[in-house]
């Protein structure tokens, strides 16, 4: 199973943790496990890119445990309301994205947040 919790600050979301592996599938062929990958691979790509924005991750290829951090959600750390929120947004889409994975996939992927 894949366990991924979100940060939050003051209702902001500002990172996610992922832990875990789906076992929805063999290796190469998970396409629940695929799906995670490429949805957390636009976040920091639209991030860095698009949003022009600093994004901290680590990933763990043995594990492949990710953990993500966008500083620039939050008011501390970023001037600029719109490119906040729309950071934050981001991340809150991933956050009700895999919320309605977890409807089909419950035996395989557990979504959680926390306020930091």
């Amino acid at each position: 199973m894949t366990k991924v919790t979100f940060f939050k600050r003051d209702g902001v979301y500002f990172g996610f943790e992922e832990q875990g592996h789906t076992g929805y599938g063999e290796s190469g062929d998970d396409i629940l496990c695929s799906a995670l990958s490429a949805m957390t691979m636009l976040i920091i790509n639209t991030v860095e890119i698009s949003y022009a924005s600093r994004v901290d991750y680590t990933i763990d290829e043995e594990t492949t445990d990710i953990k993500l951090t966008v500083l620039s959600a939050l008011p501390e750390y970023e001037e600029d309301e719109k490119k906040r929120f729309a950071i934050s947004g981001l991340l809150q889409g991933y956050f009700f994205q895999l919320n309605d994975l977890v409807e089909e996939y419950y035996e395989f992927l557990s979504v959680d947040e926390i306020e930091m």
